[in-house]
């Protein structure tokens, strides 16, 4: 009788996303085939596809000179037309479920808290999970129509959550999880870290089949996302991963990074291109050159052998060895993406605890280029005391090195990271200040530059670093958002995208 009953228990997963960011989600993807592995119905609510933003984040990359122009025809996707919370609401309707279950980031929670106002009424169990929960717990909670929360991971609460909830037991007790009550919060311990080669694999059929392309170089891609760790190893204060760290050893005594195994990777690979056939694999991991060399060398071999499709992967400047570039040129390798963020190495050290000098970051990208892989760099400008003699120090970095593309973001002070403690104790940010992802993030006070100077350097920082110094005085009128700064960009990006993207901008 009781598994007739999980069996009858639905679960709605609830995906306020960036709008038109397709990337396929490991998170809601991995939770569904947990629930689906032990008996239970799922649906998804994703609202990619909705017009919940005046550009995506993708089209607003292509305007700022980060990425080539690309073109979505043929793929099927496009945009709704229908309203948000209509669609939502009427699944709702359609689907009955026991349990409503919302991923949130801190880029849209904003969006998060509009869907949940507009189904209240449904008075629906609702649990909310993801790393801007684990980070901003009391924020969550207090959220109207939120019922209960997951901190860390979430395989093991969710399931035993659904598995207690469909068989009327008390669920109060259960790890990872905080519950609202009427006497009061309960807030249960974290349990250890999962291993993650016991999962069972990524499951994507939640989606609908647009969401598996993507740009990428200028092309669409049909791309799956595929995990191979949790967390980095290493300690950067601009990111969340040294909270998660801190959190699981001071609770659990665990270590949270952990890698699955090759033999586990690839045949969750294998399963995934055979069920999905994508054309290109994207590798969901902070520092993948992190491996030790032998454990790549038997990861390349198999995935040569196996799987055989051109891939991306990130990793950091300081884990890059010639041999390492051999392997992954042998295996298919397309594009790597490295994070420089800050050029000035005392600079980088002292305010992002990044070490590695200029040099070593150098000649690790000269290896890359030597052997024809093409990158991306990541660059971030806005960091709090950076001056725009800092962030030509960063211009002066990309003016060294030739990659494919480079991103240039602004430093988004995400709660959870120590730069958003530390600028919230000296009074540059008000700490329910409220972002909006890496691209346009907020703006700090009592900066050396205002947010419309990041701005102005944000859109001409590719100009900058690509175009002759002969050229910087023009380059630097077209930072004005005046009638003759946006003149002279549209000029300037027309060049750019003859002289460097090799293509026309029309």
């Amino acid at each position: 009788m009781r598994q007739k009953t999980e069996k009858n228990f639905r679960v709605l997963f609830v995906y306020p996303n960036t709008m038109m960011a397709t990337l396929l989600p490991i998170n809601i993807s991995l939770l569904h085939a947990c629930l689906k592995q032990t008996g239970f119905e799922t649906r998804l609510f994703d609202t990619t596809f909705y017009h919940t933003e005046e550009i995506n984040f993708e089209q607003k990359k292509v305007q700022l000179l980060q990425i080539k122009k690309f073109s979505y025809e043929d793929t099927g996707v496009k945009f709704k037309d229908s309203d948000i919370f209509d669609d939502l609401n009427t699944m709702i309707a359609e689907f009955k479920p026991n349990l409503i279950a919302f991923t949130i980031v801190q880029d849209t929670f904003g969006l998060t808290k509009d869907l949940i106002r507009h189904i209240r009424h449904w008075k629906i169990p609702t649990i909310a999970g993801g790393v801007f929960v684990t980070f901003s717990p009391d924020e969550v909670l207090a959220v109207a129509g939120i019922d209960i929360i997951c901190i860390g991971e979430g395989e093991g609460a969710l399931v035993e959550l659904c598995q207690k909830m469909s068989g009327h037991e008390d669920y109060t007790t259960i790890k990872n999880l905080y519950f609202k009550t009427p006497a009061g919060i309960i807030k249960n311990p974290i349990r250890d870290p999962v291993d993650l080669d016991t999962l069972p694999f990524i499951n994507y059929d939640l989606f609908e089949k647009e969401r598996i392309y993507r740009p990428m170089m200028g092309k669409i891609y049909a791309m799956l996302h595929v995990e191979l760790d949790r967390g980095c190893p290493y300690f950067c204060t601009y990111c969340g991963a040294p909270e998660l760290k801190r959190q699981y050893k001071e609770k659990t005594g665990c270590k949270y990074y952990r890698q699955k195994s090759t033999d586990r990777i690839i045949d969750e690979m294998k399963y995934l291109v055979n069920r999905y056939n994508p054309g290109y694999i994207d590798f969901d991991s902070e520092t993948f050159l992190a491996r030790p060399v032998e454990e790549l060398k038997r990861f390349a071999h198999r995935y040569r052998q196996e799987i055989k499709l051109p891939f991306w992967c990130q990793s950091r400047p300081e884990t890059v060895t010639e041999e390492k570039i051999v392997i992954l040129k042998d295996m298919g390798c397309k594009n790597l993406q490295f994070g420089i963020e800050q050029g000035n190495e005392e600079f980088r050290k002292k305010v992002l605890n990044r070490s590695h000098s200029n040099k070593q970051m150098l000649n690790a990208l000269q290896i890359v280029e030597r052997y024809g892989i093409e990158y991306t760099v990541n660059n971030i400008i806005g960091f709090p005391g950076e001056t725009r003699e800092l962030i030509f120090d960063t211009i002066a970095i990309n003016r060294q090195i030739n990659p494919t593309t480079m991103n240039v973001y602004l430093f988004t002070p995400y709660k959870g990271t120590k730069l958003y403690d530390y600028c919230v104790e000296n009074g540059y940010l008000d700490r329910d200040a409220e972002i909006h992802q890496l691209l346009d993030s907020t703006e700090l006070k009592n900066q050396p530059l205002t947010y419309t100077e990041l701005k102005g350097l944000q859109r001409t920082f590719p100009l900058y670093a690509k175009f002759p110094e002969s050229e910087y005085e023009r380059i630097k009128r077209a930072e004005l958002f005046n009638d003759e700064g946006n003149r002279i960009f549209e000029e300037l990006k027309a060049e750019f995208y003859h002289n460097v993207f090799k293509m026309n901008y029309t």
